[in-house]
């Protein structure tokens, strides 16, 4: 089977959204001013808005969830710095070695033997090593964590289990930074505020493009000295908008809209069962994030797009991500076609 119609379903991402009535209005309403010379008004609303609900005393907006990351790293870090993180973790895969290239840190990746997505407390230990070497051994100052874990199929990290981590890396001396651009969907499906899987770290990042719908931007977050640092980094980066409320009103729009991921991870719970009723192996999403193993990738890929029905390679699988721009009724039409086209 073919796919010869107009409308392919896009899985790729919960990125792909679109700003929809209400958001675009927002947006086009929005009071502004030069975010670098004084303070835009309404991105300072968003910045203790997202504080507030994050748990932390002060936010920064940034364009991207990967110069949210980057400026923490940035901060945290000295040069030669070797800092932790989960295997697959984005901060190591995903953001073209800025971690290392220009935060300055030597990444070291940690295996998931609590569970996806999630080092052990003696795995970190382990990690950690005998604090007080030769002044020529590397030194470990930090610990990033990622709640949920993308590339382990939205994976979330149970408030028992952070808190374990960050006393373990507490008691080394290691400071530790959360990536959180999915952090709303693991407070969804633990039914929690995002502030309780925030607690003890000393920054995090959250997304607002990732699922809520907003067009652009992130935050980063942590202490009031630690923002006025972050500040400076994100204007060395190129991070300094000007009337940046026009942005900022969408992610106000969007912190509206946390309670909705639960009809996403719904979707991708429906889409999970289809396909193992059509013979696929597929992860238990605790998200919207759906992993398949295939026997290959770029052929499954292609497959799909033939059949209008759009996916992304993630951690050698395919990955599947639903969203507020798919219905319920699309993920009956994906399943559909995938059975038409006699997949796997």
């Amino acid at each position: 089977m073919t796919f010869t119609g107009d409308t392919s379903l896009d899985f790729r991402s919960d990125t792909v959204t679109q700003p929809d009535e209400a958001m675009r209005r927002a947006m086009a309403s929005a009071e502004v001013g030069d975010n670098v010379i004084d303070v835009d008004p309404t991105m300072r609303a968003l910045e203790e808005r997202a504080a507030s609900v994050l748990g932390m005393p002060a936010a920064l907006w940034t364009p991207s969830g990967t110069m949210a990351n980057l400026i923490a790293l940035s901060v945290h870090l000295q040069r030669g710095d070797r800092f932790l993180a989960p295997k697959g973790a984005h901060v190591l895969t995903n953001e073209l070695g800025s971690a290392a290239w220009l935060a300055g840190g030597m990444p070291e990746p940690l295996e998931h033997d609590a569970g996806p997505g999630r080092p052990t407390p003696e795995t970190l230990t382990a990690a950690i090593g005998a604090r007080g070497g030769p002044y020529y051994t590397l030194r470990t100052t930090l610990l990033c964590l990622e709640n949920t874990h993308n590339a382990a199929g939205g994976a979330v990290t149970p408030p028992h289990e952070h808190a374990q981590l960050l006393s373990t890396a507490r008691q080394a001396g290691l400071r530790v930074h959360l990536d959180g651009a999915r952090l709303w969907h693991a407070a969804t499906a633990l039914g929690l505020p995002p502030a309780a899987l925030t607690v003890g770290v000393d920054t995090v990042s959250a997304c607002f493009s990732k699922g809520l719908g907003a067009p652009v931007g992130s935050v980063v977050a942590g202490s009031a000295n630690f923002v006025e640092r972050a500040r400076r980094m994100r204007q060395m980066l190129g991070g300094g908008v000007r009337q940046g409320g026009v942005l900022a009103a969408a992610g106000l729009v969007a912190l509206d809209r946390i309670a909705d991921l639960e009809q996403d991870h719904e979707k991708a719970r429906r889409l999970a069962t289809g396909l193992v009723e059509l013979g696929w192996e597929v992860n238990t999403p605790e998200t919207n994030i759906v992993l398949a193993r295939v026997a290959d990738i770029s052929v499954t890929l292609e497959s799909l797009r033939a059949l209008g029905v759009l996916a992304l390679p993630m951690a050698g699988k395919v990955r599947f991500i639903t969203h507020r721009d798919l219905s319920l009724d699309d993920i009956d039409e994906a399943l559909r076609r995938i059975k038409a086209g006699g997949h796997p």
